[in-house]
């Protein structure tokens, strides 16, 4: 297939996708598991009893009764006049809500992306002077750390205890800070680490060497290998951007800031479906202009000559880690979890509440008087559990879609770029939230590395001698594909999605922050960090188990991750070997 062809087929692909995910927005009245005209009407007038007729009117008022076809058509039709329909809740036009909110998360973007820059300037200068650097592990645990974590302890810490900022509120520059840098230090260690990763190889390389030898100082070859370095990072940096969206939930509810992320929330908790059509709209959007404006700056660097051939990263350095931080961190996490787990979680006593840690209770007691360590370690295995079912479901459809990369691509750019924040708003819309309707939001979303991973080793086991020399011996088909491919795939891929766990269990957590997941009296990590919020003050000790839970979990995702990738590429390196 030619270039142009291959590059029309995936064009293709993402418009329908996206046409796919647009129309889903517009039907979430229809398909919602909850009925909207009970919302509706509890808003309108709480003391009205909710019977048949009255909801039958609300319905008809709404259009609900209309049928899938004409609702999706009606609100596409406003769409094209610019109208964003009414709220169901305050009867007010939903447009200028939606606006208002993304005017407050523009300025929260633009300042995390100021904040964001300046750590990742920071992770990278020691690589430019010295031609190596440190500071890769550094900025995978930044790149690590949830936002709704960082947020949390920052308003411990920056606004609670030593009250350097305000807590809550957006009213001036200085309630600016603390969301911008909880939003911005992630997003800072990301690129500081892609950066990182690239710069040694690029510093390496044939045109470096000799510009060296001819005397060109150190400052002009540092600054060109940071131009080389610049156009493959472009589309990483369009991933961070719109993956500060998703961050902008957990923040903009933390510090109670008026933006576009936590008016989605507040919508989808209230069943406000025209007011979360249009806030997820306008992230959608928002996603869109960053893809184009991040294609657009990288055509402009590649320049003329490279245009059409491209430019990749040179290959970073293998890392070097071995099994013993990981197996460290893991047996942290066991050893809690199967302490909490001889405790009862739910046993309330109220003459101790938010006592602190002690013989009787060793992390505390919360604010019901109930045992911290046992709610943490009833809520690892909670936690942990459904993430490894998110694993185990990602890691079927990987391998599915590995045989057929082409018919998912389109889906996969659209789930690449959609945070499980955004889609766990849609889920709790449409089904209301729950442990299963957060598990789902976290599986349609974290699938494409796994299907990209098998789809490339299915590629290489197809391509390899041993199997054309199956075939030519007269092995059918279904021996090839059980005995060979599969073998070959399904092992790496397994332990790719194993090393992916602690991840999933993050943005399952975050979820649960954020009251989509799990809901109380459930123990659940993120929801015992969002309950301690309210008491904080007087028993920080209730927050600081499960931050340092959630921590010690990033710290497992980030050494697992390398030391992954240090196996694979020890394996790689061994494989030629046991061919000849």
């Amino acid at each position: 297939m030619t270039a142009p062809a291959s590059g029309f087929r995936a064009g293709a692909a993402r418009t329908l996708a996206l046409a796919a995910v647009v129309a889903a927005v517009g039907l979430l009245p229809w398909y919602s598991g909850r009925d909207p005209a009970l919302t509706v009407l509890r808003a309108r007038s709480a003391e009205q009893e909710p019977t048949a007729e009255a909801l039958a009117a609300v319905r008809v008022g709404l259009g609900l009764d209309a049928g899938p076809a004409a609702l999706l058509a009606d609100w596409v039709s406003g769409l094209a006049r610019g109208d964003l329909g009414t709220s169901w809740v305050s009867g007010a036009d939903v447009l200028p809500a939606v606006t208002a909110g993304l005017r407050v998360s523009l300025g929260l973007m633009g300042a995390a992306l100021t904040v964001a820059l300046a750590v990742a300037a920071a992770l990278v200068a020691p690589v430019l002077v010295r031609g190596r650097g440190t500071s890769g592990a550094v900025a995978a645990m930044l790149a690590a750390v949830p936002e709704f974590l960082l947020a949390t302890v920052a308003l411990v810490v920056g606004a609670v205890w030593l009250g350097w900022f305000p807590a809550a509120g957006w009213q001036g520059p200085a309630h600016l800070v603390l969301p911008a840098v909880s939003l911005g230090v992630p997003a800072g260690g990301l690129l500081g680490r892609l950066a990182a990763d690239a710069l040694p190889a690029a510093l390496d390389e044939r045109w470096a060497e000799l510009w060296r030898a001819a005397g060109v100082t150190r400052a002009r070859i540092a600054g060109a290998a940071l131009r080389r370095v610049l156009p493959p990072l472009v589309p990483q940096a369009g991933l961070v951007v719109v993956g500060l969206t998703g961050g902008a939930v957990a923040v903009e509810t933390v510090f109670a800031v008026p933006g576009i992320g936590r008016t989605a929330l507040g919508a989808a908790r209230s069943q406000d479906l025209p007011l979360l059509q249009g806030s997820v709209l306008a992230l959608l959007l928002l996603g869109l202009a960053v893809g184009g404006a991040c294609a657009l700056v990288r055509h402009r660097l590649l320049g003329p000559g490279l245009r059409d051939a491209g430019l990749t990263l040179p290959a970073p350095r293998p890392p070097r880690a071995g099994p013993a931080l990981p197996l460290a961190l893991a047996a942290v996490l066991f050893g809690v979890t199967g302490w909490g787990l001889l405790r009862d979680p739910y046993v309330l006593d109220t003459a101790a509440r938010l006592a602190p840690p002690s013989y009787a209770h060793p992390l505390g007691t919360d604010g019901l008087g109930r045992d911290v360590l046992a709610r943490l370690g009833h809520g690892a295995a909670a936690t942990v559990g459904t993430a490894a079912l998110v694993c185990a479901a990602s890691l079927l459809l990987a391998l599915l879609l590995g045989f057929a990369p082409r018919a998912a691509s389109g889906v996969s750019d659209i789930a690449n770029a959609l945070p499980p924040v955004i889609a766990g708003i849609l889920v709790a819309a449409a089904y209301g939230p729950g442990t299963g309707g957060a598990a789902l939001a976290v599986a349609l979303v974290s699938w494409p590395p796994l299907a990209a991973h098998a789809a490339a080793l299915v590629q290489e086991v197809r391509a390899s001698g041993f199997l054309l020399a199956q075939r030519a011996i007269g092995a059918g088909p279904v021996w090839v594909l059980t005995r060979h491919v599969l073998p070959s795939v399904a092992g790496p891929v397994a332990r790719h999605a194993l090393l992916r766990l602690p991840g999933t269990a993050l943005a399952l957590a975050s979820l649960g922050f954020l009251g989509l997941g799990a809901q109380p009296p459930a123990p659940e990590w993120g929801l015992l960090l969002d309950e301690s919020r309210a008491y904080v003050e007087r028993a920080p000790w209730a927050a600081l188990a499960p931050a340092a839970a959630l921590a010690v979990l990033a710290a497992l995702a980030v050494s697992a991750a390398a030391y992954g990738a240090s196996a694979r590429t020890t394996r790689s390196r061994k494989a030629p070997a046991r061919v000849r």
